[in-house]
């Protein structure tokens, strides 16, 4: 038995567990919580891929397996962390909204499965990007009111929904070695994200998403 062409599957199955676990406590109201959770759905999800290219174990039931995880630990719980923001801002029904979020992440996520323009960065907002960002606003709205409002949650639903489908080209981390000239861009949002973590902690992570698509802009336009 070929043990080593298991591992990155097994790796997929511990991002699928770990968002299993966010989802329950998401149901629970502990919306804080969720964020250990989707943490360490997301090491998970960069380990598996990284497993598989290091092992040369890729399999076509791997990157179907990673899909049907990502849409549980990056598309149903974001989109249940909005459903009980709402819920809790006294939304009612419109909470369902924030299921937006869960059926626009499965499109992306099927999208980018066929797209053989996503081979080496992504076009859209990927999943776990935008899922950090929404756990990010249980933990802002103590000190942002706003954020609870039906009205600002409605909009970042109807955004990121835009974002998870949209023509917009994002690069990923992969670095094909490590030069400066090649991933300058890259390298100075590593260092400022890092550094805006260190100080602003969650409230840092609205201002990355920013700098991400600010800086995959100039990325590609310098590199085109």
């Amino acid at each position: 038995m070929n043990i080593k062409k298991h591992i990155p599957n097994a790796l997929t199955c511990g991002n699928l567990l770990s968002g299993c676990a966010g989802i329950v406590y998401a149901f629970n109201g502990n919306l804080k919580t969720v964020a250990f959770f989707v943490l360490v759905s997301g090491i998970f999800d960069f380990f598996d891929g990284f497993a598989a290219r290091l092992l040369n174990v890729k399999s076509d039931i791997g990157k179907e397996l990673d899909s049907l995880a990502d849409v549980v630990s990056f598309g149903l719980l974001p989109g249940l962390v909005i459903y009980k923001l709402l819920l809790m801002s006294g939304a009612g029904y419109l909470a369902y909204a924030g299921f937006l979020i869960t059926i626009f992440s499965a499109l992306r996520l099927a999208k980018f499965n066929i797209d053989t323009r996503q081979t080496e960065d992504f076009i859209g907002l990927n999943t776990p990007m935008n899922t950090f960002f929404i756990i990010s606003l249980p933990w802002l709205a103590d000190d942002f009111p706003f954020i609870n409002n039906n009205y600002f949650l409605i909009t970042i639903v109807l955004v990121v929904s835009y974002l998870l489908v949209s023509e917009i080209r994002l690069f990923s981390m992969k670095m094909r070695g490590l030069s400066w000239t090649a991933n300058k861009y890259k390298f100075i949002f590593l260092i400022l994200s890092i550094v805006l973590l260190a100080f602003l902690k969650f409230a840092a992570i609205p201002i990355i998403l920013i700098l991400y698509i600010l800086f995959s802009q100039i990325h590609f336009k310098t590199t085109s």
